[in-house]
Formats: structure tokens, C-alpha cells, sequence
């Protein structure tokens, strides 16, 4: 397989129906209500996405696990070598926003929890279809002592799996030897992301550090409504220019040397800025774009002219 082969684009989610940032009469087509991509009377969001690019990374999972049967579902509506990479339970990484969700007084792992989420997963990984695990942090997960042990443990018990960690805090990149001494021993790719920058933000290079699996993830860099929003879905409020992906294209490709599978995410997600840039950095690297998009969706972003197909009629 040849290193584009190796390479998956894709977004963080593919449902987005409400909020000023939806999806539908961008991506979606405006008049979507069936036809060939029917599902128990509604339009097939994720069977039409899975037209246009081979992966995605699921974010529900994160506030609440998938059951098996919604897994099974996935993997029956996409085609064969679509891959999901999910993110970890916020059990796993979050406390204080399990607690708060959950209700409950103190914070733990229970080996049902572990269970539970590895059975999750059994449809897909049976089907070959699960690209990666992501345990994203917090940015108030800092290297200290208990955060390096409880991350070990989280290796450990994820090592099975192909894990990625998405680590925000600058002691983790100011310690950098030490941290990826604990990454590479378990084979776990460190997430490479871009986000609005602060003081206390980590610092990368964008290299992959272990053979087995490279990942990327671009939230965009709306600096102004990061931390300050009447919705929160007005942080991810950013559309890339051409010239800012060109870089982690590059990137890419110069990582596609020394991992076997590689995955770039955008998180971009407002108003389906994220399946633009999407568009714009698989052309940057070669890949073919696949699939038809509204003609709402090339007037909306101009940038993807002569780069998407577009069609009145999709459904």
C-alpha cells in the first residue's frame, strides 16, 4: 500500500442537525428525507458521509459509550475499509465533568467500565473497521506525578488497541523525553493538534513518534470565542485558509516515512467548516475526493471549487 493509501482524512462527527453550526443544507442536502439513503424513514447521515471519506472520529463516545447494537450499526451502513477511531468515555479522562454529569460524589475506573467499552467495540473491531482509541485530556491535566501514573495505567489498559493521547498542558512537552518514554513503550501515538495557543498550551512538532499509528487533530484557532461563548459550538468556528493546511499536509507525508496508518481530523465543525478543509487538505495530499456535495455546499465555501463534484439532485 502506498503511503496516500495509508493516509485517512476525515472529521470529528458527522451529526451536527442543530445550532447555527448544523450541517444540514451545507453537507447535508437541504431536502434531505430519504431516497437511496433511507434509514427507518430519515436521511442516513453517516452512510452519506461514509461516501465522501473512508474515516471519522466518533465523539458521542465520550459522553456516552456506544452499545453494541449502535456499533453494528455503523459498521452495516459503511462500506468495507471505512474506520472509526473513537473517543475515550469522559470516565476515562475527564473527573470533574463525569462527576458533574453523572452526579456522583468521587471519582473512579471500575473494571466494569473497561468491560463495558471494550464489548462497545467488539463489532467493529471484528469487522476491521476501528482505526484508533483517542483518550483526550483536559488542559488541566499537567505532568505531575499521579497524572504520569494514572496515564500508565490507562496505557496499559488500552494496549490492546491502537491509542492515541491527546495531551494539552505545556509540562507535558517541557518534559518531553519523559513523556514519550511512556507513550512509546505501549506503542501509543502522541495527538498532534492545532488550537488557539496560551501559556500553559503544549508545544509539538508534529512528528510521529511510534511506527505504528500517527494522528492528527485540527480544532481550529478561534482564539477570541475559545474560552468565551454564548454556545460551544462557537469555538470551533474556523474555516482554514489553503495556505495554513499546506503544513500539516506536509506533516503528514513526512510522518507517512515511519507510521503505517495515519489519521487527520478536523475539528473545525461549525457550519461543516471541518468537511471543507477536509476536502482542501485531501487535495493537498493527493487524494482523490469522493462523492457528490450540494451546490449549497460549494457556494458556501468557494475554496473548494474545482476540487468537490456537485449535484442538485442527491438523493
Amino acid at each position: 500500500m502506498t503511503s496516500l493509501g495509508r493516509i485517512r482524512v476525515g472529521t470529528s462527527g458527522w451529526s451536527y442537525p442543530t445550532g447555527r453550526g448544523t450541517w444540514n443544507g451545507i453537507f447535508y442536502p437541504a431536502a434531505a428525507r430519504g431516497g437511496a439513503r433511507k434509514r427507518r424513514g430519515r436521511f442516513d447521515e453517516l452512510a452519506y458521509y461514509a461516501e465522501h471519506f473512508d474515516t471519522v472520529e466518533v465523539n458521542s463516545s465520550f459522553y456516552r459509550p456506544p452499545t453494541p447494537a449502535m456499533a453494528r450499526s455503523w459498521v452495516s451502513r459503511t462500506p468495507p475499509g471505512f474506520e472509526f477511531s473513537l473517543k475515550l468515555h469522559q470516565r476515562f479522562t475527564h473527573p470533574d465533568m463525569f462527576e458533574r454529569a453523572a452526579g456522583e460524589g468521587s471519582w473512579t475506573v471500575r473494571p466494569k467500565d473497561l468491560d463495558e467499552f471494550r464489548i462497545a467495540l467488539e463489532p467493529i473491531t471484528r469487522a476491521g473497521k476501528l482505526g484508533a482509541l483517542l483518550a483526550q485530556f483536559p488542559p488541566s491535566f499537567s505532568a505531575s506525578d499521579v497524572a504520569r501514573d494514572y496515564l500508565r495505567w490507562l496505557l496499559e489498559a488500552f494496549r490492546d488497541y491502537p491509542l492515541a493521547v491527546e495531551l494539552r498542558h505545556r509540562s507535558w512537552s517541557d518534559d518531553r523525553r519523559t513523556t514519550l518514554e511512556a507513550l512509546n513503550e505501549y506503542g501509543a501515538a502522541w495527538v498532534q493538534i492545532d488550537e488557539p495557543k496560551f501559556g500553559f498550551s503544549i508545544r509539538q512538532d508534529f512528528q510521529a513518534n511510534v511506527p505504528g499509528c500517527y494522528y492528527m487533530r485540527l480544532h481550529g484557532r478561534n482564539a477570541e470565542k475559545w474560552w468565551r461563548h454564548a454556545a460551544a459550538e462557537e469555538r470551533y468556528d474556523y474555516l482554514y485558509s489553503a495556505e495554513e493546511l499546506k503544513p500539516f499536509a506536509q506533516a503528514v507525508l513526512d510522518a507517512s516515512r515511519m507510521a503505517r496508518k495515519l489519521y487527520a481530523y478536523m475539528n473545525n465543525h461549525f457550519a461543516a467548516k471541518a468537511v471543507a478543509n477536509a476536502v482542501i487538505l485531501k487535495r493537498q495530499l493527493g487524494q482523490p475526493v469522493e462523492g457528490e456535495f450540494p451546490p449549497e455546499f460549494a457556494a458556501r465555501y468557494p475554496e473548494v471549487a474545482g476540487i468537490v463534484a456537485t449535484s442538485p439532485s442527491l438523493l
